[in-house]
């Protein structure tokens, strides 16, 4: 399987990073993994666009991982030669976000349906709402649902992808816990969105600090993967940003983890059969 970071970003806007967004790819199959600002942009940086996609997994409803969801069904919708439904899955919530999005699109929606003959009917995303303990396939990619710690935001999920060859876990936002050393035990690939804790607390903002409490640290992140027995650990989601100056400083506090370690701009991936 191929692992590849769209959006290396955060809340916090950047000339540089997208927002949340990682791609993992098996075979035929595309499976786009939450859809922060500028997703669309970063799948044809990856030589990817929306029409191809297998379908959209959510780990949870903040914004900046679901900003562009509306870029991604309009796109999906008129790229695509067909009418084609698009199966978007996602934790309790995400059916009224997408029929809120579809509210949103309504005028597009019916300008492009008087304007071009050929589109005859409306976006069609499928949602599918999971739980923990789920399970289901997207192509030859089998799909188990885990209960993540992000609280108080909930539900939030991650998503343990298996193609028979090789296992990607990716968590998204959250904190140690148990349900997620399930989720990344064994894993060939671990995915986290991770914060520097030394480098958040010392900036004077009370609302800043807060994330303190329900993302992952650095080393937290390479603890799970030590602890699950992770082959190779990608780190995403950099708060403050990653640069070239400062990647040394992030490696450094991973230290506790054994295995490979990939950090990066966005468009990072790592491919498991290479």
């Amino acid at each position: 399987m191929k692992v590849t970071l769209l959006g290396t970003g955060s809340p916090l806007p950047s000339p540089d990073c997208a927002g949340p967004s990682t791609m993992v790819q098996s075979g035929a199959t595309s499976i786009l993994v939450d859809a922060g600002r500028g997703v669309v942009m970063r799948l044809a940086g990856a030589h990817m666009v929306p029409a191809l996609l297998s379908g959209v997994l959510l780990t949870h409803l903040h914004s900046d991982h679901i900003s562009d969801l509306n870029d991604v069904v309009t796109s999906h919708w008129v790229m695509h030669p067909t009418s084609t439904p698009l199966a978007i899955f996602g934790p309790r919530g995400t059916r009224q976000v997408v029929d809120g999005l579809m509210a949103m699109l309504a005028p597009d929606i019916g300008y492009r349906l008087a304007h071009h003959e050929d589109l005859t009917n409306p976006p069609l995303p499928v949602v599918t709402e999971v739980e923990p303990g789920d399970t289901f396939a997207l192509g030859e990619v089998s799909i188990t649902v885990h209960a993540t710690d992000h609280r108080p935001v909930e539900p939030t999920v991650g998503y343990r992808m298996d193609d028979g060859a090789a296992v990607v876990a990716l968590a998204g936002d959250g904190v140690p816990c148990a349900s997620l050393d399930e989720l990344v035990a064994d894993a060939t690939v671990y995915v986290q969105t991770v914060i520097r804790e030394d480098l958040v607390s010392l900036v004077p903002n009370e609302r800043f600090i807060d994330i303190l409490d329900y993302h992952s640290t650095v080393g937290q992140a390479a603890d799970t993967a030590e602890r699950g027995g992770v082959t190779c650990l990608m780190l995403t989601h950099f708060v403050p940003g990653l640069t070239e100056e400062n990647e040394g400083e992030w490696r450094d506090q991973a230290s506790a983890f054994t295995g490979q370690l990939i950090l990066g701009p966005d468009l990072t991936s790592f491919d498991t059969e290479a």
